[in-house]
């Protein structure tokens, strides 16, 4: 189901690396079993923050890692964790990241995946460093009968967590709803993140014809497809959990090099640019979308000046279209015109200021010249639109 992809590949070429991480901490994902934790609890695989290497730091239980690693094994068997995904969905790819484990790094590793309810820790605490399962832990999770479960990615090798060779990537071609991963590695060792990439899966036939959802959330099945520059953060982080903890935890590009060395303003107080960024994004279902919120929370010397925002309806054929030609279709059209914008800050507008009374798919958010974003939030009402059907399945997306 798997297909092996190393560091060396080009980010461009791995179109999953932009949907959404369904088990990072941040969206809820949490380790509720692991066989051991010796040198490092496996709860480090789900951080948000890339690993980090401190050469001096060292615990009672040998040198600190950034990551999940086990004791060299002396018993027959191997180790494995399961994680709940802190948003279930369909998953398109993993990142088995080796960062800093280079003399101690797990060989090989395989994940399998089960749809099954929320369930409890199996072996809870908070710092499980030094510690194991107990055989009463084990007895407990075995009633899983994960070992069982269909496989995501096959027995594959891993490279060593040297920069470049530290990403290890698996293309996985989903074929079900995920809420469950069993991660093994052969024999032991250090891993020190996963991160899954997916599309957040939701029930839409529980929500109510008039309730207001937000369609753009990752929660709900929103997913970006492209973007035009993400130099210090990615454009996925606006559709994230609450709000943004920090400036990292939005979309923020770099400085535009285009702009005019003298900076005009137009009567609105909007600046004349040549040039702008975009982020373009499925909604997790169809809908007529009410009211919006753009929040430059933490960016006080980095907000855009300006955002707009266009939406249309793609068919999965005229999005495949659009992906090719870096979204220049004919169909988009203006639901929120310019806005001046203020530094952190949440912007609300309701349906006053939007320009579209019809349902939606998509949608483009255009900043002016630059800057960042923490959150889009888009508001409305789920709508059955033919042709363009909820986040069931993926996007071929390319960058």
């Amino acid at each position: 189901m798997a297909e092996r992809r190393s560091s060396a590949v080009r980010a461009a070429e791995l179109d999953f690396l932009q949907f959404n991480d369904l088990a990072c901490e941040s969206v809820g994902g949490k380790v509720i079993f692991a066989t051991d934790e010796w040198f490092a609890p496996a709860k480090n695989l789900l951080k948000r923050d890339p690993p980090q290497f401190i050469g001096s730091a060292f615990t009672e239980f040998g040198k600190w890692m950034d990551g999940w690693e086990t004791r060299r094994k002396r018993i027959p068997g191997h180790d494995w964790c399961i994680i709940q995904l802190g948003v279930p969905g369909l998953i398109y790819g993993v990142d088995v990241d080796t960062s800093f484990f280079t003399g101690n790094h797990a060989p090989y590793v395989s994940i399998q995946a089960a749809c099954l309810g929320e369930l409890p820790s199996f072996t809870p605490g908070e710092d499980r460093t030094g510690m194991a399962a107990t055989e009463t832990q084990q007895a407990a999770v075995s009633k899983l009968s994960s070992e069982a479960w269909p496989e995501l990615v096959s027995v594959s090798q891993l490279q060593p967590g040297y920069s470049d060779s530290c990403h290890n990537y698996f293309r996985v071609s989903p074929k079900r709803r995920v809420t469950h991963l069993r991660l093994n590695m052969f024999p032991d060792g250090g891993i020190a993140r996963l991160r899954v990439f997916g599309i957040g899966h939701r029930d839409w036939s529980s929500v109510p014809a008039n309730q207001n959802v937000d369609l753009i959330a990752l929660t709900n099945g929103g997913v970006c497809l492209g973007y035009s520059e993400a130099h210090f953060g990615h454009p996925r982080n606006m559709i994230g959990l609450g709000r943004a903890a920090n400036m990292a935890d939005g979309w923020e590009t770099a400085r535009r090099l285009d702009r005019p060395k003298i900076l005009k303003a137009d009567h609105q107080g909007i600046l004349q640019v040549p040039g702008w960024e975009w982020a373009v994004f499925r909604l997790g279902h169809p809908g007529l979308i009410s009211s919006i919120e753009v929040d430059t929370n933490h960016f006080k010397g980095n907000f855009p000046d300006s955002c707009r925002i266009e939406a249309c309806v793609l068919t999965p054929e005229e999005e495949s279209r659009c992906i090719q030609t870096r979204w220049d279709s004919g169909k988009w059209k203006v639901l929120l015109p310019s806005q001046k914008l203020r530094p952190h800050h949440r912007h609300r507008y309701s349906r006053a200021d939007l320009m579209l009374n019809h349902p939606v798919s998509h949608v483009w958010l255009v900043i002016a010249p630059d800057g960042g974003v923490s959150r889009l939030r888009l508001w409305g009402q789920p709508t059955v639109i033919a042709g363009a059907p909820a986040n069931q399945k993926g996007p071929s997306s390319k960058l």
